[in-house]
């Protein structure tokens, strides 16, 4: 497994997410050697939700407003309907993930996350997954869906679903530590 110690990960979430499209990637990069900051709207903790009814909360890390785009070599958007739907509407969300965006580092979306990035404006053009059905939303931002396990298209991961999980964390942990040698490259050749 590609290690990806020494490297810094937001989860950006809120209510409702799906339990396993936050605890699992949690879980892998952890194991993985990234550091995990769950960065939420308000402070506390966060409730996910897990099939039909609210499933285990986590705590919250780190304010949307605390926290810049810089300080993180990924950002992890996990689905669920209520919490992007809930995300999309708040104003430093969409801006966090438009700036994390601009920097290029990976930023990895499953299920109907990528409303956040529909909403952020960067969907148009690019290649994505979705859960099924959001992708009318994902054509009409101007953005090709795809019915595929994982997505990549330059910075963006996208992936469908919870069955999606162990390829789009393995998806992440690759773009990271891609994305960290290049970081350490271009470091080195600026010493």
């Amino acid at each position: 497994m590609t290690k990806i110690s020494n490297t810094s990960i937001a989860i950006l979430a809120t209510d409702g997410f799906e339990k396993s499209e936050l605890f699992e990637p949690k879980k892998q990069l952890e194991q993985a050697g990234a550091t995990i900051t769950i960065v939420s709207l308000e402070a506390g903790s966060i409730k996910s939700w897990d099939q039909s009814d609210w499933g285990e909360s986590i705590s919250v890390d780190k304010l949307i407003g605390e926290v810049a785009p810089a300080q993180f070599d990924a950002l992890v958007l996990p689905g669920g309907q209520i919490n992007p739907d809930l995300l999309r509407v708040n104003a430093d969300a969409v801006r966090f993930v438009r700036e994390f965006h601009e920097t290029g580092k990976p930023l990895a979306a499953i299920c109907h996350a990528p409303w956040l990035l529909i909403e952020a404006g960067i969907s148009s053009g690019r290649k994505l997954a979705s859960y099924p059905s959001i992708a009318t939303d994902v054509k009409n931002s101007g953005a090709e869906w795809k019915d595929q396990a994982v997505v990549i298209d330059d910075n963006l991961i996208t992936s469908r679903n919870p069955d999606d999980l162990n390829e789009f964390c393995a998806a992440i942990i690759d773009a990271v530590a891609q994305s960290a040698a290049q970081s350490g490259a271009r470091e080195k050749d600026a010493a």
